[in-house]
């Protein structure tokens, strides 16, 4: 990792990562995630739609996570989940080399704040593609199931959000729950495979 990325993700910061993304180069592993993988379909995006609404980030966000596509460690504990999708602009071109930081808690809902498990970064590929392995996250005490994200694009605004997860009983009762930002789940597989697509 060069150093003006491990900057970025050091500083956390809007402003600083928007100037370290549109000044530093491509990734050397950006675009690596989705060779030779199928990526399952993602939502048709919609250019007369909205952008990805933001959220707070909490309290428990680390910066300078390791980059990995898989979050799952010898020992990791939960049921697996793969989470696919595009970082897309506002007229649904795709954004290649963007930048996604996930992080969320384990199994039992715990967050680890002294480490880096279930944490981690990726780049998009040229297609704006990303693809996530995981668990299912437990649920935080007073929250709904869902995963944190920061999301930046090259010459974009960095957005910090949530994804949550359909059919959870706390949704309603969760004052940050916004519905836009369900995951489409299939349950079908061994694996549930989630999609989401991030539009800046």
């Amino acid at each position: 990792m060069d150093k003006s990325r491990r900057l970025f993700l050091q500083m956390g910061s809007s402003a600083a990562a928007s100037f370290v993304l549109s000044t530093c180069g491509r990734s050397p592993n950006a675009g690596q995630l989705a060779q030779g993988q199928v990526l399952s379909p993602t939502p048709a995006c919609d250019p007369e739609g909205s952008a990805t609404p933001p959220q707070t980030a909490g309290p428990f966000y680390t910066p300078n996570s390791p980059e990995r596509a898989s979050l799952i460690e010898p020992g990791t504990a939960g049921a697996v989940i793969i989470l696919t999708g595009q970082v897309l602009s506002s007229d649904c071109t795709p954004l290649a080399n963007a930048l996604l930081d996930f992080w969320h808690t384990d199994a039992q809902g715990q967050y680890d704040n002294t480490g880096y498990t279930l944490r981690g970064h990726q780049f998009t590929d040229a297609q704006g593609r990303y693809r996530l392995e995981t668990i299912i996250p437990g649920i935080y005490p007073g929250r709904t199931r869902h995963f944190h994200v920061k999301v930046q694009a090259p010459d974009k605004s960095l957005l910090t959000t949530q994804l949550y997860f359909p059919e959870e009983a706390l949704n309603d009762k969760d004052g940050l729950f916004q519905p836009e930002l369900l995951m489409n789940i299939n349950a079908e597989r061994p694996e549930k495979q989630a999609t989401f697509n991030f539009v800046l």
